[in-house]
């Protein structure tokens, strides 16, 4: 389903495929060559989102494009089931294997590898053919790797990286309830939602 949001529609190459499943929405680019395969949700928030030559995103992934952090998945990239790449730049050719999160901000160098689950923590940098191995955690610029069970120390890098600040737009002292109502307000947006006639 292609859907017009905030006055913009997805533009999508002939030559790509849009499964009938997936959900196109606002101003997503999808290249030549390109593959959204079934249950996949792109949505260009108020920031774009593009899709390169040749990527593939599989089945329930999710990327997301805001307006200070653009999603941007380079060419040949794949992009795993239940993935989710949150205003994330991925450069061509990495591999972003089943439910990685790559969060706004983050940086995913070309021929990188995110594997299972792994994460790329805000305002990141991975560097170009990096490895995060299943259920590791990316933080800081450049990235250090880390697993998951060294939580302080993925903590005292990722504490200065302005996460409420770079995923919400508030100061790192605002509570739930100021955080979900400036979410609420700013998915609200979807109410005037158009579906686009893909012919």
């Amino acid at each position: 389903m292609l859907v017009r949001h905030r006055d913009a529609e997805p533009s999508i190459d002939p030559a790509a495929f849009v499964a009938s499943t997936a959900v196109i929405v606002g101003n997503v680019r999808i290249a030549a060559g390109a593959r959204i395969l079934h249950g996949a949700v792109i949505s260009a928030e108020d920031g774009e989102v593009v899709i390169g030559e040749d990527a593939v995103v599989m089945e329930h992934a999710v990327i997301r494009g805001r307006a200070e952090h653009p999603a941007l998945v380079g060419a040949a990239v794949m992009v795993g089931p239940h993935a989710h790449i949150n205003g994330s730049t991925v450069g061509d050719e990495a591999f972003i294997a089943t439910g990685a999160a790559l969060f706004p901000g983050s940086s995913v160098g070309a021929g990188a590898e995110v594997r299972i689950h792994g994460v790329v923590q805000v305002n990141t940098t991975l560097q170009p053919g990096a490895v995060v191995p299943i259920g590791w955690v990316a933080v800081g610029d450049p990235a250090v790797i880390l697993p998951p069970d060294r939580h302080d120390e993925i903590w005292a890098i990722q504490r200065e990286l302005d996460f409420t600040g770079t995923v919400y737009g508030v100061g790192p002292d605002a509570g739930m309830r100021t955080i979900m109502r400036k979410q609420s307000d700013f998915y609200g947006a979807h109410v005037a939602d158009q579906a686009v006639d893909p012919h």
